[in-house]
């Protein structure tokens, strides 16, 4: 009789999350809230500043900044909650992502104090992002011991699946606001509705959340320690850590301007049945939603394709999408496209670039399981953290780069951010290994 796993379907993790211990439910759900919350909003900051008075380099100074908090907090994030308990952990950081919420919210008003507007959405950040630097590693090593090598990617799969239907759901519910209301105003609610999931997960994890079972630990080492985890980063990972490095510092250079070459510079706009109208901000959220449906859809079955032809041609699948995205976008003709005598609206194809986008996603899974799969049994969460602690610190500068370069030109950034990424796709292709698992 066929097992679970050989079942594995898009609606796995729906299943399983049906049957999960209460505490990992509570859990879940607090993952879900606060992932609907950094999905309203997260992809719509650049849009935000640029209302608020910012210019490209200001902003591209915020997505290095969010640079260096995704890679210092994780790290001191578990050790917190090693010191404290999960409970009190994951109630000081929800209580510290809905002040952050708060505080964006708040910051049109608060331009008086004596500095810009757009100064408090620094300040709010680092709290923001603050729940995010719970439990990456336990989470890595929770998959690797639940299921054989062979079937690491699928077992990803599965929590990436739950995770990302919140990606789904989040631009879309903003896409709805802004379609009522002029984005200084709807842009505002949105937050306000984002700190409120927020508050939910707090007050939700803290009550219903059994802490009887935490234990504290000792406290933080030191930067020894970070250093000898770094030293004892596998060898075989070295070049998926060299490839994805590059790779994800041309994502970063145009992350957080995405956004702005939709809404100012190629001004995509859509008359959908029953919606009708959607200007460029409201439209940006339903391009998100697609790009994240296609994700959602693909993720499974290219995982366990990734059983037949190995971990290594999927992970580079993603890689190459994640790099000629950029210049594809930027570079959509005005007025559309034909294709082998189909014509294509500049609205048809800005959409199919951004559905092109959501297979970047399905490497995700497959990328996971060859970072994990080397580790040994008990180190998992060390490999995990050494891993992207090293390539989010090399990665922190890249928004600071873009920025500057979409000063110039959008074109110049966007292009400059699909060559990274094309020279790190072939380092990996080049020099990348694949799990023995699955050879």
């Amino acid at each position: 009789m066929a097992t679970d796993r050989e079942r594995a379907d898009p609606f796995a993790a729906f299943r399983q999350f049906l049957a999960l211990e209460r505490d990992v439910l509570v859990l879940s759900l607090a993952m879900f809230a606060f992932s609907l919350g950094f999905q309203m909003t997260g992809r719509y900051m650049g849009r935000y500043f640029e209302v608020l008075g910012a210019g490209s380099v200001v902003i591209g100074l915020y997505g290095s900044l969010g640079n260096l908090v995704g890679a210092v907090y994780p790290y001191p994030g578990g050790a917190i909650s090693d010191r404290i308990g999960s409970r009190s952990a994951l109630t000081a950081f929800g209580l510290a992502s809905t002040l952050g919420f708060l505080l964006w919210f708040l910051a049109p008003t608060l331009s008086g104090f004596p500095v810009p507007g757009w100064t408090w959405l620094f300040v709010g950040l680092p709290l923001a992002q603050a729940w995010k630097s719970f439990g990456l590693g336990a989470t890595f090593a929770i998959v690797k011991q639940s299921v054989p090598p062979e079937e690491l990617a699928t077992g990803f799969a599965s929590t990436e699946t739950f995770r990302r239907t919140a990606f789904l759901l989040g631009p879309l519910l903003a896409a709805g606001v802004l379609a009522v209301y002029e984005f200084e105003v709807g842009f505002r609610y949105v937050l306000a509705v984002a700190a409120g999931f927020g508050l939910f997960a707090t007050v939700a994890q803290h009550v219903l959340y059994d802490a009887s079972e935490d234990s504290l630990g000792k406290s933080f080492e030191g930067v020894k320690q970070i250093l000898a985890d770094l030293r004892g980063t596998p060898a075989v990972l070295r070049p998926l850590l060299v490839g994805d490095t590059l790779v994800r510092f041309a994502n970063g250079m145009v992350y957080v301007f995405v956004v702005l070459v939709v809404t100012n510079v190629l001004e995509v706009s859509a008359r959908l049945p029953v919606v009708g109208f959607l200007g460029p901000d409201a439209f940006f959220g339903v391009l998100l939603a697609v790009e994240m449906a296609v994700a959602l859809v693909v993720m499974i079955p290219v995982s366990k394709a990734a059983r037949r032809f190995g971990l290594k041609p999927v992970v580079a699948l993603g890689f190459v999408v994640y790099a000629v995205f950029p210049a594809l976008l930027v570079n959509a003709p005005d007025g559309g496209l034909t294709v082998a005598g189909v014509s294509l609206s500049e609205t048809a194809l800005v959409t199919l670039l951004f559905g092109l986008s959501g297979l970047r996603f399905a490497g995700l899974p497959a990328h996971k399981a060859l970072i994990v799969g080397p580790a040994e049994e008990n180190a998992a969460g060390r490999v995990v953290g050494s891993y992207y602690l090293a390539r989010n610190a090399v990665v922190i500068p890249s928004a600071a780069v873009g920025g500057w370069l979409y000063g110039v030109s959008p074109e110049l950034a966007f292009g400059s951010a699909t060559a990274v990424g094309l020279v790190g796709t072939g380092y990996f292709l080049a020099f990348g290994k694949e799990l023995p698992a699955y050879r």
